[in-house]
């Protein structure tokens, strides 16, 4: 989704969050406080989430002992905690559109800078793992270097000083509701890229609202376009996911008329966390049938409002028969669009089978029709059949 705000300014410069924001940090989090809390006797259920992201290390700290009523001071914590951050440091993706983002936006000399309430050492450690991004940034400025953390306007207006631009030139990309508030106490633009799932509405104060960083456009903002897009998709670098064809909800074929082939999300809570809610497709495999081009949803379809994130694949293809229980792999290559709602059922329809059309052309590219091939497919039919 996006919801944008009419363009009131260019600007010319951007400063940047990076935990959550450039950096999948959240599951590293996540993944640690399960193992920190057992030796307390309690359990990571990830309600603190909310209370933690965009917050100072102690502010963090401070939640999850009042939370979890842990025995130690919140400085008790984060001296235990931090030293298990690092040694996994090198374990955190960038998320998705994060490379390609600030690449762009170096090749068009755009000046950018790294704002975060990390520490300025923690930040320069995360980023020395990977490649160039410390080069790609005019100016880093940690939560240590200010007086005042988000949401003080404090770390932007430090920011904006050392890049030598004023700050209403400035576009803030945030991942957090303090993070926001403080780029627009700094006078500055902000677009919000919401971390956690289903919280959307809550940023108000954004300029803009998108989904993830493909869906940033920086034309919005004055700055130059990507080139990258063709044909209404964006390619991608292959990822492969598969399992056997689960019942959904009962709404594919009963409710849309699009017969969806879902795969269950169990044991896949790593991939879906690496990558955003939206519009995909790529080739099918199904191992008694052949290779077929394919589109797909992942996420948690507002228009359902989905209590969890799903992978909902529709093989564009006539089946005349369910093939329940059969294995079912995937080798998805771009991205059509972010996640939406939508008024009516109607238009949700129309919107899918726009997708699947879009799906259909794209596929014959040889830039995508290459990947039909895959071993990943081929391997399980062992043959050659393909559609």
């Amino acid at each position: 989704m996006s919801v944008l705000t009419s363009l009131t300014k260019s600007v010319s410069a951007v400063i940047l969050d990076l935990d959550g924001t450039l950096l999948n940090t959240d599951r590293i989090v996540s993944n640690i406080l399960k193992v920190f809390l057992v030796k307390y006797g309690k359990q990571w259920d990830g309600r603190e989430a909310r209370r933690i992201v965009g917050k100072t290390p102690l502010e963090a700290a401070a939640a999850i002992v009042e939370d979890y009523e842990l025995a130690c001071t919140q400085e008790e914590l984060v001296h235990q905690i931090t030293p298990m951050f690092s040694d996994h440091y090198c374990e955190i993706k960038a998320l998705p559109g994060a490379n390609r983002l600030i690449k762009h936006f170096k090749h068009h000399g755009v000046p950018m800078a790294l704002a975060s309430n990390s520490p300025k050492a923690s930040i320069e450690l995360k980023i020395s793992y990977h490649k160039g991004w410390k080069d790609l940034f005019s100016v880093i400025v940690g939560g240590d270097e200010v007086r005042s953390a988000k949401p003080s306007p404090e770390i932007f207006l430090e920011a904006a000083k050392r890049l030598n631009v004023e700050p209403s030139s400035c576009l803030v990309i945030e991942d957090s509701i303090p993070g926001v508030t403080a780029g627009k106490a700094a006078g500055m633009q902000v677009v919000a890229v919401p971390s956690l799932p289903k919280q959307s509405h809550l940023f108000t104060l954004a300029d803009e609202v998108i989904n993830s960083l493909l869906d940033l456009r920086p034309e919005n903002w004055g700055l130059l376009p990507f080139k990258d897009w063709i044909e209404a998709t964006l390619p991608l670098e292959p990822w492969r996911i598969g399992g056997p064809v689960i019942k959904g909800y009962g709404r594919g074929s009963k409710v849309l008329g699009i017969p969806t082939a879902n795969l269950s999300a169990d044991g896949y809570s790593d991939i879906l966390s690496e990558h955003p809610s939206g519009v995909y497709f790529g080739w099918a495999g199904l191992s008694r049938r052949g290779i077929y081009k394919m589109v797909m949803s992942i996420g948690w379809n507002p228009y359902f409002d989905n209590p969890e994130k799903t992978i909902e694949p529709w093989l564009l293809h006539d089946f005349k028969e369910d093939f329940y229980g059969e294995e079912l792999d995937l080798v998805v290559v771009g991205f059509i669009r972010p996640e939406a709602n939508f008024p009516s059922l109607e238009s949700l329809i129309e919107k899918i089978h726009e997708d699947g059309r879009i799906a259909e052309r794209a596929l014959e590219l040889p830039l995508y029709s290459k990947h039909r091939d895959d071993p990943y497919l081929t391997s399980l039919l062992g043959n050659d059949q393909n559609h």
